[in-house]
């Protein structure tokens, strides 16, 4: 059966790649066009290995 992607998933999927190779909060906000990180750190999601790195390198 035949998936549709929905604009939400692409937004999400366009925040996280950018989030995963190193895009500042700040420029993935501006340009989603959000007003707050608050909703940009919604769409956004760190891989796995990407979480664990920061975690090994600030605790």
């Amino acid at each position: 059966m035949l998936e549709l992607i929905k604009p939400h998933q692409l937004r999400q999927s366009y925040a996280t790649h950018l989030l995963n190779n190193g895009a500042p909060i700040e420029v993935i906000q501006s340009l989603m066009g959000h007003e707050k990180s608050e909703t940009t750190r919604l769409y956004a999601q760190l891989s796995g290995k990407l979480r664990k790195e920061f975690y090994q390198k600030y605790f």
